[in-house]
């Protein structure tokens, strides 16, 4: 049975991991007849945000803590993540990966990626074990496989100029679909880039899943 690995950046859209990205790709693991491990750093969260407000607000809280509401406890701190223990490796988005996984969200094309993460994740590429990233997550990809790293984070245009510029090759993508690198095995998919429902948002998670696990 092939194993995934999965990195969560906290629970919920504004400062964490899209809640239903993450649930739809674990589903969509299950459904493929593979199984997943959930991992996120153990570190503070950039910050906390009301979901009903969309203030910050006067709080902290810690971003391993937080996915495990996600992963139901099913989780390691990152840096147990070792890619020769598993097949493969999957990252939803939400603003956590862009604020807590990386600083895209602050620096852009300047961002640099969390240490433990960035290792994590360049194992996988050193093993050429698939690697899938899903919404803003794409953003990460320049800095882990370097100059010419092909992904889509759907078409907003400032985000895929900041993707070229990293020196990623950013492809555009609509919902249901997904972009694969096939040099590198990494598959994007824009999912809440574009998806205005939990249904768009699985036509696309839904077609990527089934080739990650075919790939690994």
């Amino acid at each position: 049975m092939k194993r995934i690995a999965v990195i969560l950046s906290g629970s919920g859209v504004f400062d964490g991991a899209e809640i239903h990205e993450a649930v739809l790709a674990l589903h969509a693991i299950e459904q493929e007849g593979a199984t997943w491990h959930c991992f996120a750093p153990n570190i503070a969260q950039h910050h906390v945000i009301n979901h009903i407000t969309g203030a910050e607000m006067d709080e902290t809280r810690n971003v391993l803590v937080e996915a495990a509401r996600i992963a139901r406890g099913n989780i390691d701190d990152i840096v147990n993540l070792h890619a020769a223990d598993y097949d493969a490796l999957l990252l939803p988005g939400g603003f956590g990966a862009a604020k807590n996984l990386s600083d895209f969200a602050f620096t852009g094309a300047g961002c640099e990626v969390n240490p433990e993460v960035k290792r994590a994740c360049q194992a996988f590429a050193k093993e050429e074990k698939p690697a899938a990233y899903l919404c803003i997550a794409p953003t990460l990809i320049p800095t882990i496989y370097g100059p010419g790293a092909k992904g889509t984070i759907g078409n907003d245009q400032d985000t895929a100029n900041a993707f070229n510029k990293m020196g990623g090759e950013h492809i555009n993508c609509p919902v249901n679909d997904f972009v694969l690198d096939q040099k590198r095995r990494i598959l994007t998919t824009p999912a809440y880039m574009l998806a205005g429902s939990i249904t768009e948002a699985a036509s696309g998670i839904n077609k990527l899943v089934k080739e990650l696990v075919k790939l690994a």
